[in-house]
């Protein structure tokens, strides 16, 4: 009589926790969504504060605000793309110019082909894309003479230059705001300031100088 077979008990192999297209990147997904949004957010929250955010202007609208302004007046609004969230509306030598801002992978850039940048910056928010080229802009305007922008700005050269000097609010910002301007220009350790908590929470909400 033969003996029953042996039943081989084979363990079966163990399920990845979370394998490819499970709830793991589901998890990653969403944790990636929170931080896009309070990125975006962050930023949206600092225009408004700024008082140059004109929200949803259109194209037409922009250009009709910027054409009796001086070269290197700016602007930001709500971008027409629905692939863009921001477009800065500038004054340039040839007229006004719109200049949509992209967000990808956590940081906001110029997407453009007019700029005559050969690389551009891009940042964790909006406002501080804009500084940046801003503060750049005027660095360079008091190296310049007045008869060097002028030849500048005339130049044969097709591409425009990126050149933000001043920011066209939508109305006359508050003097609390003025002021908080003024001490970010004056100093980067607000903290170390002898200042109460409220005041110096209200400080470090906008860290800007535009």
């Amino acid at each position: 009589m033969k003996s029953p077979s042996a039943v081989i008990c084979r363990e079966k192999p163990a399920l990845s926790v979370y394998p490819y297209g499970s709830e793991q990147d589901g998890w990653e997904e969403a944790r990636d969504e929170d931080v896009n949004s309070a990125q975006i957010n962050c930023t949206i929250s600092h225009l408004e504060q700024a008082g140059w955010y004109w929200g949803p202007l259109t194209a037409a609208e922009a250009r009709r605000v910027l054409c009796p302004a001086l070269e290197g007046s700016f602007l930001m609004r709500d971008s027409s793309s629905p692939d863009n969230l921001l477009t800065l509306s500038v004054k340039t030598s040839v007229g006004p110019t719109h200049i949509r801002i992209y967000y990808s992978a956590g940081r906001f850039g110029f997407d453009s082909s007019v700029l005559a940048k050969p690389k551009l910056q891009s940042f964790k928010d909006a406002m501080a894309l804009v500084q940046f080229y801003s503060l750049a802009s005027l660095k360079q305007a008091e190296r310049l003479g007045p008869s060097e922008q002028e030849t500048t700005s005339v130049s044969k050269d097709p591409a425009i230059h990126l050149k933000l000097i001043k920011p066209l609010y939508v109305s006359v910002p508050a003097l609390q705001h003025l002021c908080r301007l003024t001490i970010n220009r004056s100093t980067r350790q607000v903290s170390a300031l002898p200042l109460p908590v409220r005041l110096k929470d209200y400080l470090l909400k906008y860290p800007y100088v535009l």
